[in-house]
């Protein structure tokens, strides 16, 4: 089994996550949320879409939102739950 196979579901779920707080904060367009991070449009793209990434963009990504890497993490009882806990 390939590593992105058995994380995939999590990736998954970090993308629409990441979507989720983004439109939160503002940031409809994802182009303009790119922009304030500094990447280009098209990684960002790739990581709302399920694409592997580094911790450090992670944590790019939380700084831009003014969220802590805890609260990222944190569920709302209305969102879907993780297939595993991380």
């Amino acid at each position: 089994m390939q590593v992105q196979d058995e994380f995939s579901s999590d990736f998954q779920w970090i993308s629409q996550r990441l979507k989720k707080l983004r439109k939160e904060k503002g940031y409809k367009n994802y182009e303009h949320f790119a922009y304030e991070l500094g990447m280009s449009r098209s990684a960002y793209w790739r990581i709302e879409n399920g694409a592997n990434f580094e911790m450090r963009t992670l944590l790019r990504i939380c700084k831009v939102l003014q969220i802590s890497p805890h609260d990222f993490f944190q569920n709302n009882e209305a969102e879907a739950e993780p297939t595993r806990k991380i």
